[in-house]
């Protein structure tokens, strides 16, 4: 027997019971109370279940009311009319079509050319070699990387997913022909590279286009295989863009330059080649001849001593033959005291202008002089001049070797 105290509201009582029966009724307890809440979770889906189903059927009146409206009143409840939506897309869309001109900005480069947003419906691409007139393996030495903003041009369309294709190139071949005409405009020189050649001449790279210039139009005796890799001065004889014809000539520029090559003027040039006998100096597209007894007045045996190929100096001219092209130059007479060209050759450029000034003036003074005693002998002509008006205040400065340049040998080709 076992005792089982309750107390309810106070109440105190003992129940006899059996220990079997005592299990029982706590078993159905259980039970009760598991199905209780097996009810709950049921009550509580079929809840949840019809809200969703009553949102659903809300949701979908909805689109149908949406619908409805687009199908048969799509402007209402909108503050501007259909033209105004219209005019807007004419003010801010731009023409797409291949041949415009439009303004981008690149966003991403790859190995094979940059992706450019050009505010489209659909992407861009400038291909590699479209980047540039001139031929570069990547869009970065073309300058292009992302941020890069200018206008391209549209040159075709991409089927396979609708993207353009964009041209950098095409703008600039057009502004290279304009600057070949403003230059043919001015007969101005221009430095030219020799890309390549033929039987009939070199071809000659300039503003990023490729010109031709025919033998006859080539002032050196050289080899034309010679020239390549090399840059010449160069003039225009004809720029046809409409032809894709571009002509130039070697032997306009050096005439044009050899004008400029006065008796006692000073020019920069650099050196070419060296032989046993003097240096070779480039001096705008014309080979002169330093003479190793012109380098200095101190003697020089080895000429590598003083100077090397690469060498940018200053030089002067001391005789110009047009017609055989062929100058002869010194460095000798520029120099502040003899041996500076071996001891300091700095100091011979930066004094170059004001020695050779005063060479031009012992120039001048000898003329005067030469002048005034072929009037002495003509008496007959009326003229009377004195010695000191001619002379001047220089006479004590004329050069000591006086107008005697036999010692130089003229200019040969290297």
């Amino acid at each position: 027997m076992a005792s089982l105290s309750l107390q309810l509201s106070g109440l105190k009582c003992s129940l006899f019971t059996k220990p079997s029966s005592l299990w029982r009724g706590t078993q159905k307890q259980k039970q009760k109370q598991k199905q209780k809440r097996l009810s709950l979770v049921i009550v509580n889906s079929i809840a949840i279940s019809n809200a969703q189903n009553k949102e659903r059927a809300k949701l979908k009146k909805l689109f149908e009311e949406a619908y409805e409206r687009c199908r048969s009143a799509p402007m209402e409840g909108v503050s501007f009319t259909l033209e105004d939506f219209t005019a807007a897309l004419d003010k801010y869309d731009f023409d797409s079509e291949v041949g415009s001109k439009v303004k981008g900005t690149v966003f991403y480069t790859d190995a094979n050319g940059a992706v450019v947003d050009i505010t489209a419906k659909s992407s861009a691409y400038l291909p590699l070699q479209e980047a540039c007139i001139h031929r570069v393996k990547h869009v970065h030495e073309a300058g292009i990387r992302a941020g890069f903003k200018e206008d391209f041009f549209i040159i075709g369309a991409n089927d396979a997913d609708d993207s353009l294709i964009l041209s950098l190139r095409s703008i600039q071949y057009d502004l290279a022909w304009e600057r070949c005409r403003q230059l043919q405009a001015e007969d101005v020189s221009v430095k030219g590279k020799i890309v390549g050649t033929n039987k009939g001449g070199v071809v000659a790279e300039v503003e990023g286009l490729r010109g031709f210039v025919p033998l006859s139009q080539i002032s050196t005796n050289s080899n034309v295989e010679e020239l390549l890799d090399k840059e010449i001065p160069l003039k225009f004889v004809e720029v046809d863009e409409e032809q894709s014809r571009l002509v130039l000539s070697n032997r306009k520029a050096v005439a044009g330059n050899q004008a400029q090559l006065g008796i006692g003027s000073v020019v920069t040039g650099s050196v070419q080649s060296l032989k046993p006998y003097g240096a070779f100096i480039d001096i705008g597209g014309i080979n002169g001849l330093l003479h190793v007894s012109q380098i200095s007045h101190d003697r020089v045996t080895d000429i590598s001593t003083v100077l090397q190929p690469g060498d940018v100096l200053k030089v002067m001219i001391l005789s110009h033959d047009r017609e055989r092209g062929r100058v002869s130059l010194s460095t000798k007479k520029l120099e502040p005291t003899p041996g500076d060209m071996i001891r300091n050759p700095k100091l011979v450029f930066e004094k170059a202008e004001e020695m050779a000034q005063t060479f031009r003036q012992r120039i001048a003074q000898a003329e005067a002089m030469a002048r005034a005693d072929m009037l002495r002998f003509q008496p007959e002509s009326g003229l009377t001049l004195t010695g000191d008006a001619i002379l001047g205040p220089f006479t004590s400065d004329l050069p000591e070797e006086g107008l005697d340049l036999s010692e130089v040998p003229p200019a040969e080709e290297s």
